[in-house]
């Protein structure tokens, strides 16, 4: 049985700088993204569009929820399999193309790095991460690829 979940926030325009959208230098990209009970984030556009490069952008916010997502599955895969994680960065890159009518991303690469328990566990993540992929909402939801490069280590002490 499908399960329906539902996302609500609130985006507040805060670049008014006294014209409005009066021209298109004539206003800041800034904005606030807020959602009950949680941390206001500043965020702005790619400072390539005439954004703040000190605040957050969409484009980040989805390279980042790519990254999390594909986290959380493999640390719940890993879990179910008996795979001990110690340690997962990731630092995942996201590539975006700008056109005449807009743009596209071209595609995401997550780059995780992992720390196991044993030889053996490491020699079971790429299997964790493919699933991780095929299970992961974010990654099933957008039109364009979103590969892995992992890395994975066993931890000294194994």
């Amino acid at each position: 049985m499908a399960r329906t979940h539902h996302y609500e926030l609130d985006i507040t325009w805060t670049g008014d700088r006294g014209t409005g959208t009066s021209g298109y230098r004539d206003f800041d990209r800034a904005h606030e993204v807020t959602a009950d009970g949680k941390p206001l984030i500043l965020a702005s556009a790619d400072p390539a569009l005439r954004g703040d490069r000190e605040r957050w952008n969409p484009e980040e916010f989805l390279v980042a929820a790519l990254a999390q997502c594909h986290m959380l599955w493999f640390l719940h895969l890993c879990v179910a399999e008996k795979v001990i994680v110690t340690s997962y960065t990731d630092r995942p890159h996201g590539t975006m193309t700008e056109t005449a009518d807009g743009g596209h991303f071209e595609e995401v690469v997550l780059r995780p790095r992992v720390t196991v328990a044993t030889e053996e566990q490491a020699a079971r993540t790429a299997a964790l991460h493919e699933r991780a992929h095929q299970m992961c909402f974010i990654a099933n939801s957008v039109n364009f690829p979103v590969r892995q490069e992992p890395i994975v280590e066993v931890a000294p002490n194994a």
